[in-house]
């Protein structure tokens, strides 16, 4: 369906989509001048993160993988999945080889795609073209999303698995078998996007013709072929294609695999006792992002809640939760869940207010050092 004319100089969900887009930075702006400020008179030194900006924490492996390549950084930079350093290379070499700028251009250009994508999927399986305006302001401002502002890839894989959705829901089997497979070049997670392929796979599986039949497989099977290509490439490079897996379990970064129930109850523990700075920090994102779930489970195609099903089990199956809320960013189901309950006008217009100032702090505490996306 072709936009309607409407006067926009946008098409709908391209304006609103932009419009949160536009909000979102300027509050990282505004935290990065809050930060300063309170490093310079509270704290009596400004962090390392403020010096690095928007390569902050994990923005700052990715630049140097794309400015000098794997071979100049320690082997634990292989859990730093290699498709955005790939654009930024490329686009470095195409505006003269400025390649961190390159690279801001590929993370903030593909949130804004994350929005506009968010907003049109919300209209296909709801026709709600509100809900798909809240949808695209929800995923701009919620807290975590500040990594989608940040030199992180999560944007980049977001918009090519909400692309796929939207095309393994039509049918489109050969073009989310692409999709998929830049998903799992994009980050670790791509891999998730196997299970909801499979499930709509499956939907008139017996009726497919043998070629359609093929392209279903494609698409399933692309995600793992775009890990296995980066695996691949590992071993011959690295003579170790584990090297990738076993830095993502370092005691300093998610750390062994653990049972998730075991882990919600330790978090929810950890409220009220030792860890309530630390591991209990988390615990308010657990409860909503599992009520999100129920929702997503009750409202939406079965795809929906098996993808975020699986990314959040993996979220609370690690040893630390540091980055518990980012991994929840990806499963982008849930924010479609939240966009919904946020129906009413007086609900929707506090809770972009709350979001708002929650991301400012979020960002703020990024750039202090104290918080790790």
């Amino acid at each position: 369906m072709s936009p309607q004319r409407t006067g926009r100089l946008f098409a709908p969900d391209v304006q609103d989509a932009l419009m949160g887009w536009l909000y979102a930075r300027a509050l990282m702006a505004l935290a990065y001048v809050v930060a300063l400020i309170v490093s310079d008179e509270l704290v009596g030194g400004r962090t390392v993160q403020l010096h690095q900006g928007l390569f902050a924490w994990d923005g700052a492996f990715y630049r140097d993988i794309a400015d000098y390549g794997y071979d100049a950084l320690p082997t634990t930079a292989l859990r730093f999945f290699p498709l955005l350093p790939m654009l930024a290379r490329l686009g470095g070499f195409l505006i003269g080889g400025n390649v961190g700028l390159a690279l801001l251009v590929v993370v903030n250009v593909s949130a804004l795609v994350v929005g506009v994508l968010l907003h049109r999927l919300a209209v296909a399986e709801t026709g709600d073209r509100a809900l798909g305006a809240r949808a695209a302001w929800v995923v701009a401002l919620l807290p975590p999303a500040t990594v989608l502002v940040l030199g992180y890839a999560e944007a980049l894989m977001m918009g090519l698995t909400i692309a796929a959705f939207l095309r393994f829901r039509n049918n489109q089997w050969w073009s989310a078998a692409g999709l998929g497979f830049l998903a799992g070049l994009s980050r670790p997670l791509g891999v998730a996007l196997v299970v909801p392929t499979a499930i709509e796979a499956a939907r008139g599986w017996s009726r497919a013709s043998p070629s359609d039949r093929g392209s279903r497989l494609a698409a399933v099977i692309a995600p793992l072929a775009g890990l296995a290509c980066y695996l691949a490439w590992v071993q011959t490079r690295f003579e170790d294609w584990r090297l990738p897996l076993r830095a993502q379990t370092a005691l300093d970064l998610r750390g062994d695999f653990v049972n998730p129930i075991v882990k919600i109850f330790d978090a929810m523990g950890g409220m009220f006792g030792s860890e309530r700075l630390g591991e209990g920090l988390h615990a308010p994102w657990i409860v909503l992002y599992l009520a999100l779930l129920v929702i997503v489970f009750r409202r939406w195609p079965a795809s929906y809640g098996a993808y975020a099903t699986v990314i959040v089990v993996f979220a609370l199956s690690a040893e630390s939760l540091g980055s518990f809320e980012r991994y929840g960013l990806s499963a982008f189901p849930l924010i479609l869940a939240l966009a919904q309950l946020l129906d009413r006008p007086a609900i929707e217009r506090a809770a972009m207010v709350g979001l708002g100032a929650a991301m400012t702090a979020f960002a703020v505490l990024i750039f202090t050092g104290s918080f790790v996306p």
